[in-house]
């Protein structure tokens, strides 16, 4: 199969379009799958899941596992641009196709240094990047605890995704439960507010953020739960944020779309906490709320088109919608949610459920985001995802 990657200096893209190559059939890749069937793009979905979300989309599918380099070998010989939805990926594997022929965005090299939280905190330091205090440890210990001081954030330096990897230690008597892993620690933040900014990087330069979000979480798990945008902060904080996230970027040197949490404390500081390489649970809003999703985003960051207006277009409020107990999928509520004004229902299409397992969201557009929130919650109220 020839390689086409699109040329910037052609005044158009030959027809069909090359492939995208997603390694991830999660709900990211499908989604990214939805908005390639909207500009004809064809997609390669690499997973290890014959059902997962994204493979009925895709044009061609690879059953293999995230790790597996002869997988994504196979996946880059059916692909002209290779992306993925998820960190868990095998970059040696990358780095062979990126030799081979096949650009892969982010770049390897970026994915390896945010797989790594200790990596990724240096390069906050290195770069002016203000972020919470951390030290590495890599024999966590209680000595090693109360060295650094309670409370704290003990964090795996690998391998965390949504909560797990996490654990938060606030005094001696909570140090039992700490990870038992190579780990970095944390000084724990005096937390006003949690935002996020997705931004994105074109192969050519340009870069772009998207408005500001407000973000609470579960709990347990530490998994979002509700999602405003715009976020109920000053002009001048929203300016900070967006510029300190493409900051972030820069300095990753990246080209992709990139989840950039923050944190406001409360003295009206904004830090750094982590970066995704990839489309972000706190960017799906964009679909209904602004002119281009992050999701098309990435498709012209890939095709290395213009990037998309990132404006947005009503007050929004989003909610996750999570599993309960375990089991084949059943949904209740969904009739009564649909029957309320500005609301969008994006189920995942995942056949098993367990408990807190992402199983879709809903997104709700109101002039007023006191009345969006409201209704976010009846949606929330209504709608049940459960195993059975």
């Amino acid at each position: 199969m020839s390689k086409r990657k699109p040329d910037p200096l052609q005044t158009g893209t030959p027809f069909p379009f090359p492939t995208i190559g997603i390694i991830g059939g999660g709900q990211l890749g499908k989604m990214i799958a939805q908005a390639a069937r909207k500009l004809s793009i064809p997609i390669a979905i690499l997973d290890p899941q014959p059902d997962a979300p994204a493979v009925t989309l895709a044009d061609t599918y690879i059953q293999g596992e995230y790790s597996d380099a002869s997988a994504i070998s196979k996946l880059a010989a059916v692909s002209d641009i290779v992306t993925y939805e998820l960190e868990a990926v095998n970059v040696a594997a990358l780095k062979e196709i990126v030799a081979s022929g096949t650009p892969v965005y982010p770049d390897p090299s970026v994915l390896e240094t945010l797989q790594d939280k200790l990596v990724q905190k240096q390069l906050f330091a290195s770069a002016g990047i203000p972020t919470s205090e951390f030290v590495h440890c890599a024999a966590p210990s209680q000595a090693a605890f109360e060295s650094f001081g309670f409370p704290l954030v003990q964090k795996a330096r690998k391998g965390g995704y949504d909560g797990r990897g996490v654990c938060v230690l606030r005094r001696t008597e909570d140090a039992a439960d700490f990870l038992p892993a190579d780990s970095i620690l944390e000084r724990c933040v005096d937390i006003e507010m949690e935002l996020a900014v997705i931004v994105a990087s074109g192969q050519h330069g340009d870069i772009s953020a998207y408005p500001v979000v407000e973000m609470t979480f579960y709990k347990e798990g530490n998994v979002l739960d509700t999602l405003i945008s715009p976020a109920r902060i000053s002009a001048s904080i929203e300016t900070q944020a967006r510029e300190l996230a493409i900051k972030t970027v820069r300095a990753l040197n990246g080209v992709g779309v990139f989840g950039v949490e923050l944190f406001l404390d409360t003295s009206g500081h904004l830090l750094v906490n982590e970066v995704s390489p990839r489309p972000h649970n706190s960017g799906h809003y964009t679909i209904e709320a602004c002119a281009t999703s992050q999701y098309e985003q990435v498709l012209r960051v890939l095709m290395g088109w213009p990037l998309g207006c990132t404006a947005l277009l009503s007050p929004v409020a989003m909610v996750n919608l999570l599993g309960v107990g375990t089991g084949n999928t059943h949904v209740e509520g969904l009739e009564t949610a649909l029957g309320i004004d500005g609301v969008s229902i994006h189920l995942y299409g995942k056949t098993k459920v367990s408990p807190r397992r992402k199983m879709g969201h809903v997104v709700v557009l109101d002039q007023d985001i006191n009345s969006a929130l409201k209704k976010a919650a009846q949606v929330r109220e209504c709608v049940r995802v459960y195993g059975g």
